[in-house]
């Protein structure tokens, strides 16, 4: 093992021992890109070796801020998140939850089908995963416990509906996914489409069997009503403004007609309407929004400066050759070489947030599915291999919010439950889900098709 491979195990080594230190981690990926770069001039001048590294290429790192600056894709994100914010603010999510309580009343488990289905509509129309599962938590954790749910079943209910807008469409996940391998913000946001909606389904057939098998642990009220087509008219006037402005911002990126970042603007916008539509606007709420936009913008750029920083170290140590020669070494063919990459992104799940695995891990991995010569195609579709093994990383991404130690969405549900609710009831309640979201990833890997049918329809 030469210099640059001893440096490079180091550098990842390092990383993942000072994320235990409570140091945030822009400047964890920023401090271990300076050290190691400093680390390979000493290496290189001092122990005859030859890292291809000095101090001097901290340099390229400004080179690197301004092309990330100046990519236009990336304005997208603050409008997203700006829209997803008000959302949360504009009292949507509370009308659908007492509107959709009663479509669902008579039904075991209908709070939990309803929190779902609340879910979706939530993760296409914000993205927010914090706000998403602290929203859902306030709103449906009391009913719950009120009506006698089985505890885990709840809470791994809330948390796992809560995650969906890290892989529904618009996510910003994909929008940095797409900006780091040069892929189209369109075809992902199109190929996400299908495997969120399929594992959103798959939470309410889970649900819908366990309250079949065991009704006891989500028992109907007594006071639940029977469904009439006044409360079918009132779920649908609820939803229908929600799914518009959803429909107009992923419809018109879709067609062709906007890009994303425009689409972002139109929903940013749209969204205020919505919370004005509400009575839910004024100076206070727009405070709030734009203040929590600028806190998560800046958080996501911080990261972003350190990533770079810390990657462009890393490349000239030989870090991404070393990784694709291992990958390419490995003596299990293309699909087991993927399962393998697979496996290696749910564990560092459990350790590292989605950020630093976008930013640091998969641009490293894009050359070696390249590499692999896979059998796909998909008409008007550019690297569609890259799109589908984007999708992915996305699945087992959507893991990584609830597997711990580092599980966010664990601890954004613990923050707002009862004194009595202990962790492990939240670790037991998301177990199912996280094999649900495994059998969906097999479900993908094995039918590319599910990610690229709705992106080759649309260039048909």
């Amino acid at each position: 093992m030469d210099a640059n491979e001893v440096l490079v195990i180091a550098m990842f080594l390092s990383f993942i021992a000072l994320l235990f230190t409570g140091i945030p981690v822009a400047w964890v990926l920023g401090g271990i890109g300076i050290i190691f770069a400093f680390l390979g001039q000493f290496t290189d001048s001092y122990m005859d070796t030859m890292t291809g590294l000095d101090y001097t290429t901290l340099g390229l790192v400004v080179n690197r801020l301004w092309t990330i600056m100046e990519n236009w894709i990336l304005v997208a994100l603050p409008m997203f998140i700006f829209m997803g914010i008000m959302l949360d603010k504009s009292g949507v999510a509370e009308r659908l939850m007492k509107s959709m309580q009663e479509l669902f009343g008579r039904v075991h488990g209908g709070l939990a089908i309803t929190v779902t289905a609340i879910g979706i509509i939530l993760a296409a129309s914000t993205g927010i995963i914090g706000a998403s599962v602290v929203l859902l938590a306030v709103m449906s954790l009391p009913a719950m416990t009120k009506q006698g749910y089985n505890m885990p079943l709840a809470l791994g209910t809330i948390a796992s509906a809560g995650t969906l807008g890290i892989l529904i469409p618009p996510s910003i996940m994909l929008v940095i996914m797409a900006d780091q391998l040069g892929l189209s913000v369109g075809d992902l946001f199109m190929g996400a489409v299908f495997p969120g909606l399929m594992l959103g389904a798959f939470y309410i057939i889970y649900i819908v069997a366990r309250g079949i098998i065991n009704p006891s642990h989500m028992p109907v009220p007594d006071d639940a009503k029977r469904v009439t087509f006044g409360i079918f008219f009132n779920v649908l006037k609820d939803v229908l403004p929600t799914v518009l402005l959803i429909f107009v911002v992923l419809g018109s990126i879709f067609a062709g007609i906007a890009t994303p970042t425009e689409a972002a603007g139109v929903g940013a916008f749209g969204a205020t309407l919505l919370a004005m539509y509400n009575k839910k606007f004024n100076f206070k709420v727009l405070h709030e929004v734009v203040g929590g936009t600028m806190n998560t913008t800046a958080y996501i750029f911080a990261i972003f400066i350190g990533a770079t920083c810390f990657a462009l170290v890393l490349r000239e140590l030989g870090g991404d050759e070393m990784i694709e020669e291992f990958l390419t070494g490995l003596p299990f063919g293309p699909y087991g070489i993927i399962f393998f990459i697979l496996g290696v992104i749910f564990l560092l799940g459990f350790f590292l947030d989605w950020i630093e695995i976008t930013l640091i891990i998969l641009p490293l991995l894009a050359p070696v599915i390249s590499a692999l010569g896979l059998d796909i195609s998909a008409p008007g579709i550019d690297n569609p291999e890259l799109v589908w093994f984007v999708m992915l990383v996305a699945m087992a991404l959507q893991t990584s919010f609830l597997t711990p130690p580092v599980g966010f969405a664990l601890f954004y549900l613990k923050g707002v439950c009862p004194p009595n609710v202990k962790i492990t009831d939240i670790y037991k309640g998301v177990t199912p889900f996280i094999i649900l979201q495994l059998i969906a990833l097999l479900v993908l890997v094995f039918w590319p098709q599910i990610v690229l049918w709705l992106p080759t329809i649309a260039y048909s």
